[in-house]
């Protein structure tokens, strides 16, 4: 009795969904035409939206300083003077 195998083949959905360019060459003109237009308008839109970022974020960083006074100080800063202390010389050992 031979045994059944279900063995799916994929060529079918392959071959549906695979790209494929026309082969009219006008056609394959203004498909090449279309895609570098909506290339450009891609770039020119992002170009637009990075540029309202920045420009959102500064207005948001200097519309939240507006009020305060320029040289505000933050109590947990401890203010002082410091100088550096050098370590000293290990003695030369005979």
């Amino acid at each position: 009795m031979p045994a059944k195998r279900f063995q799916y083949d994929s060529s079918f959905l392959r071959s549906l969904l695979a790209p494929r360019k026309p082969r009219h060459p006008l056609l394959r003109l203004a498909l090449g035409i279309v895609g570098l237009g909506l290339l450009a308008l891609l770039i020119f839109f992002s170009v637009f939206v990075g540029a309202a970022m920045i420009l959102a974020g500064v207005a948001f960083k200097l519309l939240g300083q507006r009020g305060k006074p320029v040289a505000a100080r933050d109590p947990n800063v401890v203010e002082g003077q410091f100088r550096v202390v050098r370590k000293p010389g290990l003695p030369i050992s005979h």
